[in-house]
């Protein structure tokens, strides 16, 4: 692929994906310094989310566009956050006001397991685009831990450690983004 732009304006979330597209040698494939509205965030899935942006993205700059939704499903909560992941405790909440909304849902619950996915889309200007996703399961913990990722890192537990106290590189190996990632790679043949 030659050119393709992320279609994010979240520095932490395309920072991310840079180092997934660099492992697998697309780095160079990023444009960045472009504008485009801002895309709401108005679909019921996260795929109808990540191919809104997406689709926006490419109309906009006339390039590829990737686009990604994730969701914290907590099962105790019936899969709340889900959709409202990024947004939790309200339209311009910071990443610490949403984990901590989640440990107050959550103090005193026992049944704690939970998964991110995330849902890619590529989208080109003539419309067309492709689907991707990964998940990963693990727990919310009882309390933040670690000082490392973003979001809910902190709190989401995989094999005793949260994501904000795993290394980003090992974290990107087994993270819902970097899964969607690869396979949308895959996918595309890149």
């Amino acid at each position: 692929m030659a050119r393709l732009v992320i279609a994010s304006k979240n520095e932490d979330k395309i920072a991310e994906i840079e180092s997934v597209l660099l492992e697998a040698g697309l780095a160079d494939s990023v444009v960045r310094g472009l504008e485009w509205d801002d895309v709401e965030e108005t679909g019921a899935t996260l795929e109808e989310n990540a191919l809104l942006k997406a689709a926006s993205v490419a109309e906009a700059t006339g390039l590829p566009a990737l686009g990604d939704d994730t969701g914290l499903e907590v099962d105790a909560l019936g899969g709340r956050p889900g959709v409202y992941t990024a947004r939790y405790a309200g339209n311009g909440a910071s990443y610490e006001d949403n984990y901590r909304k989640l440990l107050e849902e959550l103090e005193g619950e026992a049944e704690r397991s939970a998964r991110f996915r995330t849902v890619v889309a590529l989208a080109f200007p003539d419309g067309s685009n492709i689907l991707a996703s990964g998940q990963i399961d693990g727990v919310i913990a009882s309390e933040p831990r670690g000082v490392g990722g973003f979001g809910y890192d902190p709190v989401f537990e995989v094999d005793g450690r949260t994501f904000a106290e795993i290394p980003a590189s090992e974290k990107n190996q087994m993270s819902h983004r970097g899964r969607a990632l690869r396979s949308l790679i895959r996918e595309v043949g890149l």
